[in-house]
């Protein structure tokens, strides 16, 4: 069963942080964030890593739940995540920025996510 350890975009854009620095987990993690904010999370066979948040009652963004959005996105710091069928990102967003979207994403293995993401200025055209 993967872990996913997540961060909260808010987090990172309030630090000034560069998005893509794997360390942001160790800074976040010596600080006193909110559950919410920075942790950990299993993820079950057949489960989006969104409804595992929502599992553990975390009220993570979504809208449509079906990939057509960009509310619930995620960039991908570290593991491999699959996607269902989604029909919003770019193949530049997904292989470049390593967005996700955690509505259909399920993790491969391990993974680290910035989850709140949809505040990208890439991205924000596409949030309902």
């Amino acid at each position: 069963m993967p872990t996913v350890e997540y961060l909260n975009y808010d987090v990172v854009e309030d630090n000034g942080w560069d998005i893509y620095d794997e360390e942001n987990f160790d800074k976040a993690a010596d600080m006193d964030l909110s559950d919410e904010d920075h942790g950990e999370l299993e993820v079950y066979e057949g489960e989006y890593i969104l409804e595992a948040a929502e599992r553990e009652g975390y009220d993570w963004p979504f809208s449509c739940r079906a990939g057509a959005c960009a509310n619930c996105a995620g960039i991908i710091i570290e593991g491999e995540m699959d996607m269902d069928m989604q029909q919003i990102l770019s193949d530049e967003e997904v292989d470049d920025r390593d967005v996700r979207l955690t509505c259909i994403g399920t993790p491969e293995e391990d993974v680290k996510i910035v989850y709140n993401a949809k505040h990208l200025d890439y991205l924000q055209n596409r949030v309902i």
